[in-house]
């Protein structure tokens, strides 16, 4: 199986560090503008959430090529459950445009401050990386960059470009930020033409003040319906976190809400704390509530739907890939 990468943005995991405890960065050097708030204790996980720590050689492979070849992996620096699962598979999920973020989102692990400036080079790296591996698809994403004119919209499309030249067998799929106060970045974007374009609501409208405070629910749900508008052939997705304190009516009224938007895929996932300073864990969704969530979903005539507690927004992104193709076709053959 060729290596994939996925290059993910969707942080809020909580699984084992790649690395033991006490190599990690000091939490409040890592998040500043948390440093103040009082501790959240982290629960203890159901049983159907836990996950082994990771061990398999293979595993070791994939961290010791993400190290030779200098590159950040969202896997880690938002601790992502599923490390153990996808690493030893080879498939990794990295950003670009560096490592740090320019919001503060109470859920996200991914470290906070002013960014390095772009590298030049990083399209290119990208692409010969995915040329080399022989990849079927790749995911790109970013942290966001609100110090950038277009939030970063011309390195997502630079990248984009590159690996359609150096791989033009390649579906790419971007999980982009919202480019807020951005204007004209998305359609920078779009006309670089990725198959999938993701961006994620993450909550409900309610918690956006305390979850995702430098983001607006209506911007980028709004982003998401101007995606269609400018191509309709591009598949749309977004993800949701649930166990912050949502109700079921309020998850509801999003998916028809993406649905409005015209969106393709949701992904559905169970919140997972990252550490004391962050938003805590109101409860644990279980299984047959995820399964409720997506045959609601599926109902509403989402093209796909993964709702599981262990999903993210990059999870069996390629095999989801070549069902979203199916999905469409077979709906357009019963019109």
């Amino acid at each position: 199986m060729a290596t994939r990468i996925e290059i993910d943005h969707r942080a809020g995991g909580g699984s084992p560090p790649a690395e033991p405890a006490s190599a990690r960065p000091d939490p409040a050097a890592r998040h500043p503008e948390k440093a103040h708030r009082p501790d959240n204790p982290i629960q203890r996980k159901p049983a159907w959430i836990r996950v082994k720590a990771p061990t398999s050689p293979v595993y070791h492979e994939t961290r010791a090529l993400m190290r030779d070849n200098k590159l950040t992996t969202v896997c880690e620096e938002a601790a992502c459950p599923n490390i153990g699962e996808c690493w030893s598979q080879r498939h990794a999920t990295m950003m670009i445009m560096g490592e740090t973020c320019t919001r503060a989102c109470s859920f996200c692990n991914v470290a906070t401050g002013l960014p390095r400036a772009l590298d030049a080079d990083e399209p290119r790296r990208v692409a010969d990386a995915v040329a080399k591996m022989g990849l079927r698809h790749v995911v790109v994403t970013s942290v966001d960059r609100d110090d950038l004119g277009d939030g970063g919209a011309g390195h997502f499309a630079q990248t984009i470009r590159a690996i359609r030249a150096a791989a033009p067998e390649t579906t790419i799929e971007v999980l982009t930020p919202d480019f807020l106060r951005k204007d004209g970045a998305l359609e920078v974007v779009v006309e670089a033409r990725p198959d999938v374009f993701n961006h994620n609501l993450e909550t409900v409208p309610k918690l956006y003040p305390t979850i995702r405070p430098g983001a607006r629910y209506y911007h980028s749900l709004r982003l998401l319906d101007r995606v269609k508008q400018l191509d309709p052939s591009i598949f749309t997705k977004s993800g949701l976190m649930v166990g912050l304190g949502e109700e079921r009516i309020e998850v509801l009224q999003v998916m028809d809400d993406m649905r409005s938007a015209e969106v393709d895929f949701l992904t559905i996932g169970q919140y997972l704390q990252p550490t004391v300073k962050h938003a805590a864990v109101d409860r644990f969704v279980t299984p047959d509530e995820f399964g409720d969530y997506a045959r609601m979903a599926r109902s509403k005539g989402f093209l796909l739907v993964s709702a599981t507690p262990l999903t993210r927004s990059s999870y069996h992104a390629d095999r989801d890939f070549a069902a979203l193709k199916a999905a469409r076709e077979a709906r357009l053959a019963a019109a």
